[in-house]
């Protein structure tokens, strides 16, 4: 008889068990989480001069690195700033002018349409013109969206050099959580522009 009782007693408390998990009210109300993104450690901002083998000065980040340009199309004074803890570019291309006025709108339409190659993943774009310290001016385009370049600028003395620079990313990555890197990188590269000497 003992047995019996044992055995209805147990079989009562599992069934509670049983129904009390599943009436959770906190099983109920879940939600997945969002995906959440990694934090980035940025380095301080912190500039030195470019050397002096190029048709420009400038001084640029010391947590970045000067690479050539060894693409095929590459010219002379074609830069990479590369910042090997963010896995990030500023690319820079160099035009001598030559007071050609036709020649310097062929590059100034070549600006507009690089950028514009990145409009079928872009959300936005905005452009800004800016006058830099030299009082020179110099014009800024940034893609909002999934875009590798997401900051493009360039400027130009208008008889002898243009220069021209694009943030890049050589991976395909969520810009919004590369947002804190693109900022930096802006800062970065108006510090360039801004104390941008032509040679």
């Amino acid at each position: 008889m003992m047995n019996d009782e044992f055995k209805i007693l147990i079989l009562f408390v599992f069934t509670c068990l049983l129904v009390g998990c599943g009436s959770s009210s906190q099983n109920d109300s879940y939600a997945p989480k969002p995906k959440g993104y990694n934090r980035i450690a940025l380095p301080p901002h912190s500039y030195r001069a470019l050397p002096d083998d190029y048709p420009y000065q400038f001084e640029y980040s010391r947590a970045a690195v000067i690479l050539p340009d060894t693409s095929v199309l590459a010219e002379p004074g074609w830069i990479y700033i590369y910042y090997p803890k963010l896995d990030a570019n500023i690319q820079l291309t160099y035009k001598p002018v030559r007071r050609d006025p036709a020649r310097l709108r062929d590059f100034i339409d070549d600006a507009y349409k690089l950028a514009g190659k990145h409009q079928i993943r872009a959300t936005a774009v905005q452009q800004q013109t800016i006058v830099i310290q030299t009082g020179k001016t110099a014009t800024l385009i940034r893609l909002e969206g999934d875009v590798p370049t997401p900051f493009q600028f360039y400027t130009t003395d208008s008889t002898t050099h243009y220069l021209r620079g694009a943030i890049y990313f050589p991976i395909a990555t969520k810009n919004d959580s590369l947002a804190p890197v693109i900022e930096y990188l802006e800062k970065d590269a108006l510090r360039l522009l801004n104390t941008l000497r032509w040679r």
